[in-house]
């Protein structure tokens, strides 16, 4: 019988102790009862005690995983797989090329397995202006984790500016075509809108 191959974040999962596991499981059960919340009775109306109560934890402990309650719609568990993914692409492939196969494959990971959570997260992004504002944020987070990565591929400082507008800037292309396929409903094909924003940077604008 054939083995049963693993998604990149099944294989960083199956690596984490027992107390590292259960912690995931508690904030999945946080963010899985504050999803269907939202999807019940909107964004606004959906409060952290209410959150709580669905997930059978108290309110301290939604605050200890996720300080604000944009966390919990925008906070995955995907960074440090990405890392670990970039660090495994091949030594001498281009940075943007590394990126391009990194953000597509862990894109098309999450549509296959949280599609719908990746749906209402992209819509919740174009109608809650909090939601915006803090996923700018985190997205700076997750930038500064990747072009450290690319730091180590090429040997350069791990605070080279360079490195930081590059990788800020690709994760912003992320952004916009999330944004733009929130606005069209969750129509369109992801990937490939992706892919051509990725042939936009590669080959630059031509007007």
């Amino acid at each position: 019988m054939a083995a049963i191959s693993r998604t990149p974040l099944e294989e960083q999962q199956s690596r984490l102790g027992l107390r590292e596991r259960k912690k995931l499981r508690t904030r999945t059960e946080i963010r899985r009862a504050t999803y269907a919340l939202i999807a019940e009775q909107g964004y606004e109306a959906t409060t952290v005690e209410q959150i709580a109560e669905a997930a059978e934890v108290s309110p301290s402990t939604v605050f200890r995983y996720f300080p604000t309650k944009e966390d919990i719609v925008l906070t995955d568990e995907y960074d440090p797989v990405m890392a670990a993914v970039l660090r495994a692409r091949p030594a001498d492939e281009p940075p943007l090329k590394s990126l391009r196969h990194l953000l597509v494959e862990t894109l098309q990971d999450v549509l296959a397995n949280d599609r719908a959570e990746m749906v209402q997260r992209s819509k919740l992004l174009v109608e809650i202006p909090a939601v915006r504002a803090r996923m700018t944020e985190t997205m700076s987070v997750t930038a500064r984790l990747l072009s450290e990565v690319l730091a180590e591929r090429s040997g350069r400082d791990r605070n080279d500016l360079q490195l930081r507008v590059f990788t800020a800037a690709v994760l912003g292309a992320l952004r916009e075509v999330s944004i733009y396929w929130a606005e069209r409903d969750c129509q369109d094909d992801l990937i490939a809108m992706l892919e051509d924003a990725f042939d936009s940077l590669e080959g630059g604008l031509r007007l």
